[in-house]
């Protein structure tokens, strides 16, 4: 059963009863989202393999600054907190800081999240400075091994670098950002650890199988017994550790967390994707799940207020075979992300439902003897240079950066579009190697979809002058940009 197959009211428009609590308020929508999540970008120079969005290559069809500047405009009519900015890598975007400073000019708040690539000590002077943005630098292992076979070569060094220098500048709170996995789950003492460390607050959440983790969420979601292990440490660290409300489905042990314990999809929050598509949970990406676009008459705000799917979702759901458990109450079924991804209906248990029932029905889904279909994400911006990643055993180590090595078609070869589909335009296989030195070629433009851009210039370049021809090379963490020692995607320059 899908979200708009669901039964309509029998006659009229619903009227939720009187709210008895501050939840009952949320269940049935609000008039503006407390908060919300915007995708700037899918451009990253990352390829996680747990990625929501499976971002990496930027959309031509992004919104444009003037556009962010009117969406900002509208969310501070509607009175909107604050947005929670990702991506992709939301700092590789030209305009990002921008972006938060008109949004902060116009009293809403900003918490981005990132990898770090862009947090220089100069940015993390101007975002400490600013009482009005908030921080949170993603790490998935507390060790280089764990971390960097999730998000890539050097991602690690990558993060660790960018709390450092928060921490110089002054900044109090930021956030260490965790996604709970099978491998990083013993580490939670460390990861808090590290947080003290840098004077940042740890905040954990849990892994959907949505974008590239669909993929992955066989070897990546937590063990029964780390279910129970993660709930025993969050109890034990009530009040020290954000979740983010991720976690309700834990409330089925007998206790509740901190939080909502409540899907907010639609009624509290949503997503707003780079391309101005309004989605009802930043883990839902697919078509299932929009509510219309930005670009639309009447912008974000009609479709907040008017679109069929979030008034169907501010309604009652059923509860189905949940309904008749002690704990639907607390849990109120769980996910609905993760039940959509892993082909469980809407009405029926969470994959990970701790008392058992999620893991029943996917066996009877297996054994054909209930239906289930698992959706794709609707849509793949995936680097194309992305090499498979290992899908067995335990996560492996040392894993180091893919090289690529490719020479031009013919000396003379004019430079190709910095912004060419192809990665391997204007250049032809050959046996090269050595990095990129001496002779430099012209800047490549950071939003570069190929890995090699500015390549076949350099090569002219270094031939006119009789110098070595270089090799290409993919950049520190994988991002395909081909731009790390020219100030693009990769660099750390701002």
């Amino acid at each position: 059963m899908t979200l708009l197959d669901a039964p309509a009211p029998s006659s009229g428009a619903f009227v939720p009863p009187k709210p008895q609590r501050l939840v009952d308020h949320f269940e049935y929508g609000l008039d503006a989202p407390i908060c919300l999540t915007w995708e700037l970008t899918y451009a990253c120079n990352l390829s996680c393999v747990h990625c929501l969005s499976s971002s990496g290559r930027r959309d031509p069809r992004e919104l444009s600054t003037e556009e962010c500047f009117a969406i900002i405009d509208e969310l501070q009519r509607m009175q909107v907190f604050y947005v929670n900015i990702g991506g992709g890598e939301p700092t590789v975007r030209p305009d990002f800081w921008e972006i938060v400073d008109y949004a902060t000019a116009h009293n809403v708040g900003v918490k981005f999240s990132t990898n770090g690539v862009k947090i220089t000590p100069e940015r993390a002077e101007q975002i400490a400075a600013n009482d009005y943005i908030d921080v949170q630098i993603s790490l998935d292992g507390a060790t280089p091994e764990v971390n960097d076979w999730i998000r890539g070569p050097n991602s690690y060094a990558m993060a660790m670098q960018a709390m450092e220098n928060m921490q110089a500048a002054g900044m109090k709170n930021f956030k260490l950002s965790v996604v709970c996995t099978r491998q990083n789950i013993p580490q939670l003492d460390e990861f808090k650890a590290i947080a003290d460390q840098y004077g940042a607050q740890l905040r954990l959440t849990r892994l959907r199988p949505s974008g590239r983790a669909a993929d992955v969420w066989d070897e990546l979601h937590p063990l029964p017994e780390q279910q129970r292990e993660l709930f025993d440490w969050l109890v034990a660290h009530d009040g020290e550790v954000l979740t983010g409300d991720s976690f309700f489905h834990l409330a089925a042990y007998g206790q509740e967390l901190q939080g909502l314990n409540l899907c907010g999809a639609g009624r509290v929050v949503c997503l707003i994707d780079p391309i101005g598509d309004v989605y009802a949970c930043p883990f839902a990406i697919h078509d299932e799940f929009l509510a219309g676009s930005v670009r639309d008459e009447g912008g974000f705000q009609s479709v907040w207020r008017e679109s069929e799917l979030f008034t169907r979702l501010r309604q009652p759901q059923s509860g189905g075979a949940c309904s008749s458990c002690q704990f639907f109450d607390s849990c109120k079924g769980g996910c609905m992300a993760a039940k959509f991804f892993t082909g469980l209906p809407m009405d029926g248990p969470d994959p990970e439902c701790v008392q058992g029932f999620g893991e029943q029905a996917l066996e009877q889904i297996k054994n054909g003897e209930m239906k289930g279909d698992k959706p794709k994400p609707s849509g793949d911006h995936s680097h194309r240079t992305t090499p498979p990643r290992p899908r067995q055993g335990p996560a492996p180590t040392g894993m180091g950066p893919v090289r690529v090595t490719l020479s031009a078609r013919r000396p003379d070869a004019p430079p190709v579009s910095a912004c060419d589909e192809s990665p391997v335009a204007g250049l032809a296989p050959a046996r090269l190697s050595g990095r990129r030195s001496g002779v430099q070629a012209p800047p490549a433009s950071a939003c570069d979809e190929s890995p090699l851009a500015g390549f076949a210039a350099e090569l002219a370049a270094r031939q006119r002058e009789g110098g070595p021809a270089p090799s290409a090379s993919v950049g520190v963490s994988g991002c395909g940009c081909g731009s790390a020692d020219d100030g693009g995607c990769c660099s750390t320059a701002g």
